[in-house]
């Protein structure tokens, strides 16, 4: 009790003589003797952090009697978080901090950001990064306002393939500022499918992989645009095994950053991602951290950069989107460099490798085959007679993906989506196609 709760001994003294209780356990003698828990070794094993956390959830199942293996996607992901994650992000003197405006008494917070934007610009393979935004649809939509704002235009060429959620939020955003928004279909691959390209374009935006999980082919997208921004909307864990958006001349980057050491959490908070060229750092929203030295020549951090009139001037602002994710992004921060970068190549083989071991065990069984032929990450959709009956089978097995009315968005029928983490193990493979098998 003393070790999490900041009471001394003489607070927990004047309270137990307040109550007129003679010790801590005193307070659980309601608790049958025979079932209360005394401090004792828990008995566990010597063994890695993962298993201990997979032990431990399967022992609530037990109590709860019900538990969904999420395989679902969508944008938002089941990956591990190691323990550290949460101690560091738990500290009161982040978890209680505001803006650092004041740099003398920030320097913790000053530090992780200016890591943050780091190790986002290594990610995405762009020359500077802001210190986070709400989330990863506010980030894409913000990223076609300021392409708007450099190069004009009034067109913004959307794949059908980008994810719905994603494109609601854009939607909002373009109707505000008058911007067309034009679909691009999907070839049987489920790749973009970019054929002719409209005057007066602002904008095209790439989602990699697509919401479908396919990985799309970014060589040759921005010269065929001209002076419109190319926009891709990256999975920051694909990133670990793909060539960066920034190698193919990407304008903006952004992506949802919920995957790196932030839980699913029923769909939030989110973090989102947002790097571009160094050009084009005053038409970037959001605030930057940056590091210098003082009069004796000691490294420092400071507030960098951001623009003030976001908060104050309201229609002439650069953006009126004053919030970011500053807790999510430190959690990003002590994730990528609890990994390294091999620990994040890792989780990304290991959710490909599990991913594609899974599609073609579904795909060999009767009666499904995969949406797409084309290259995929860690997600795939599966088409079949009758998805919602697949789909309904899986659920009572335990087993949760996204169901066909969320594809349907898209634009893809009779269709369910699977995603895949390092998280998943074996038997849990095996339980997936199992239940789908007893449908047969």
């Amino acid at each position: 009790m003393r070790e999490y709760i900041p009471h001394t001994p003489e607070d927990i003294r004047a309270m137990l003589e307040a109550v007129g209780l003679p010790d801590v356990e005193a307070l659980f003698s309601d608790i049958p003797e025979e079932v209360r828990r005394r401090y004792r070794p828990l008995g566990l094993p010597s063994r890695d952090e993962s298993w201990v956390r997979r032990h431990f959830e399967e022992l609530a199942t037990r109590s709860t009697g019900h538990r969904l293996i999420p395989f679902l996607g969508g944008g938002i992901y089941d990956h591990f978080v190691p323990a550290v994650v949460d101690y560091v992000i738990s500290q009161p003197e982040f978890y209680t901090a505001y803006t650092p405006y004041q740099g003398e008494v920030s320097q913790g917070t000053l530090t992780w950001m200016f890591e943050y934007q780091t190790m986002v610009c290594e990610l995405t393979g762009m020359e500077v990064a802001n210190a986070s935004m709400y989330d990863g649809a506010t980030a894409l939509a913000e990223a076609v306002l300021m392409a708007h704002r450099t190069v004009g235009g009034q067109k913004v060429l959307v794949p059908q393939a980008l994810n719905p959620s994603a494109r609601e939020v854009l939607e909002t955003y373009a109707w505000g500022v008058g911007l067309e928004l034009i679909p691009v279909p999907y070839d049987e691959d489920g790749r973009l499918q970019l054929s002719e390209i409209p005057e007066d374009l602002c904008a095209l935006v790439v989602q990699q992989p697509n919401f479908f999980g396919v990985i799309e082919d970014l060589s040759g997208l921005k010269e065929g645009i001209g002076r419109a921004f190319l926009i891709v909307s990256a999975n920051p864990i694909a990133l670990a095994v793909l060539e960066p958006p920034g190698a193919f001349g990407a304008d903006v980057v952004v992506g949802e950053g919920q995957v790196l050491g932030n839980p699913m959490a029923f769909g939030g908070p989110l973090l989102g991602l947002f790097a571009t060229r160094m050009e084009y750092l005053r038409r970037m929203p959001g605030r930057i951290a940056g590091r210098t030295v003082d009069a004796e020549g000691r490294a420092g951090y400071v507030m960098a950069f951001q623009t003030r009139e976001q908060h104050i001037r309201r229609e002439r602002a650069t953006s009126n989107i004053c919030t970011n994710s500053a807790l999510c992004a430190l959690a990003a921060t002590v994730y990528l460099a609890a990994l390294g970068p091999e620990g994040l190549r890792r989780v990304a083989l290991l959710s490909l490798e599990k991913a594609h071991e899974l599609a073609k065990r579904i795909a060999a069984l009767p009666g499904y085959e995969l949406a797409f032929s084309g290259p995929f990450f860690h997600e795939f959709a599966v088409r079949c007679e009758d998805p919602v009956g697949a789909v309904e089978r899986l659920r009572r097995a335990g087993i949760a993906v996204l169901p066909p009315k969320d594809v349907a968005k898209a634009g893809l029928e009779d269709a369910f989506l699977v995603a895949v983490t390092e998280r998943r193990t074996e038997e849990e493979l095996d339980r997936f196609v199992a239940a789908l098998k007893r449908g047969k």
